[in-house]
């Protein structure tokens, strides 16, 4: 059972022309809609299923600053002061809360990689601090667990990603976007060798620029045109509770489990320490791309071959734009919750928080994620085609950031001094 997401009643037209062509629904590219149409430029978003079907309503929630790599943070702390006036700039609530989000370590080695990352960001005056285990028994009391210290961020938060999509893309609308639903973009139109209209299954929309945030679709529809995305999936498995009392409103990490609090007085719960891979032929292709982090990271991903190997295999990579594409074939994306993990979350957190052991489970669900070689997402033109912008590749942390990424892109696609430095972002640095 997927999230439930906010209702929105979407456009019924389909235009022939417009400024700016966003594809894909989610909540970046609801974002971007929203500040071009801030703006007074024309857009026109295209879903292929519905707004926000996919991980922009399956994700965690949380708006965090911790842990990120330097060079991503400007980014994040942008989000931040952008989160921080959303409900009143889209005229509805998005469930933001800035209640903090802290990280656990139960060794000492991982102790050492909070310092380590603490070090690393000294220069941009955050306030996260290391915690000792009697600061965490008294910011989350009720544990029983042993930590070696903690890694807290004060500033960092959450919002609620089956409100906030739905909230953006009302303003959207209301400030004159177009948003188009079950229209799935089979490629892009060329003209002197530059992007000049967006092809779907329902003709064409000719455009002076596009953008495409596409999460993990991305690397598929540019390789239809011979641009390579290095992306690979992976697949979080959450979990729900029903209304409980629980130890805290700070968003907690521990090194297998998380939880923070839901709008509705339960619980989002994941097992933060593992992932499931399940293989495809991409991860065949660009595996070697990944070693550094396979190194590190090994122990986080649960690998296995079946059907997904099947099905992924079954979709082409090649399609003439007259055809049928493969997102006409899958128009959401959604994963069975891997149960096994659900209740290996459960067991490592009913063991440091007795609390939990009421816990009743609501929901369960699984969502995808588009993960870049260095887990930083591509955000800025395609050289390669002149006219195409993409804000993709956002390796499970996008929502966080979603609201900065937006204004970024429209700012690239403007050409006016972007809201932050975009350099670490760039297509080609892959």
């Amino acid at each position: 059972m997927v999230p439930e997401i906010s209702p929105v009643q979407t456009s019924p037209k389909f235009p022939s022309a417009t400024g700016v062509v966003i594809i894909g629904g989610g909540i970046v590219g609801l974002t971007a809609a929203l500040t071009l149409a801030e703006r007074n430029i024309p857009v026109v978003v295209l879903e292929k299923g519905r707004i926000a079907g996919e991980q922009s309503s399956r994700n965690l929630g949380w708006v965090r600053k911790t842990s990120r790599h330097a060079e991503d943070i400007p980014l994040a702390q942008a989000a931040d002061r952008l989160w921080a006036d959303m409900s009143v700039r889209v005229g509805s609530d998005v469930g933001y809360r800035q209640a903090g989000i802290m990280f656990l370590a139960r060794t000492q080695a991982q102790r050492a990689m909070h310092e380590g990352w603490l070090k690393s960001v000294a220069h941009l005056s955050l306030d996260s601090r290391l915690l000792s285990a009697r600061e965490i028994a008294n910011l989350v009391p009720g544990g029983r667990g042993h930590w070696a210290g903690g890694l807290y961020t004060p500033s960092d938060g959450r919002a609620e990603p089956t409100l906030a999509a739905s909230a953006i893309a009302r303003a959207a609308l209301a400030k004159g976007a177009v948003i188009v639903e079950n229209c799935a973009v089979r490629g892009l139109a060329t003209s002197a060798g530059r992007v000049s209209g967006v092809v779907t299954e329902r003709g064409e929309i000719r455009c002076e620029q596009a953008l495409l945030a596409g999460g993990l679709w991305s690397r598929r529809l540019l390789g239809n045109h011979g641009i390579s995305l290095p992306t690979l999936p992976l697949i979080c498995t959450v979990l729900r509770t029903k209304p409980m009392q629980g130890p805290t409103d700070i968003a907690i990490g521990g090194p297998d489990f998380s939880f923070r609090q839901h709008k509705d007085g339960g619980f989002i719960i994941t097992q933060r320490g593992a992932l499931d891979a399940c293989l495809t032929l991409d991860h065949l292709l660009l595996g070697h791309r990944y070693l550094p982090q396979l190194k590190t990271q090994r122990d986080f991903l649960r690998i296995s071959l079946g059907k997904v190997f099947v099905k992924d295999l079954a979709l082409p990579r090649r399609w003439p734009l007259s055809r049928p594409s493969p997102f006409e074939q899958v128009r959401t994306l959604d994963p069975p919750a891997n149960p096994a993990l659900n209740r290996e979350a459960m067991n490592n957190l009913m063991a440091a928080w007795p609390a939990f052991e009421k816990a009743e489970i609501e929901q369960a669900w699984a969502g995808t994620i588009d993960v870049t070689p260095d887990s930083n997402p591509v955000i800025g033109p395609v050289s390669a085609l002149p006219g195409l912008t993409v804000a993709t590749g956002f390796s499970g942390h996008g929502f966080g950031t979603s609201p900065a990424t937006g204004q970024l892109a429209a700012d690239l696609l403007c050409a006016i001094p972007p809201i932050i430095n975009p350099a670490p972002y760039r297509f080609e640095r892959f």
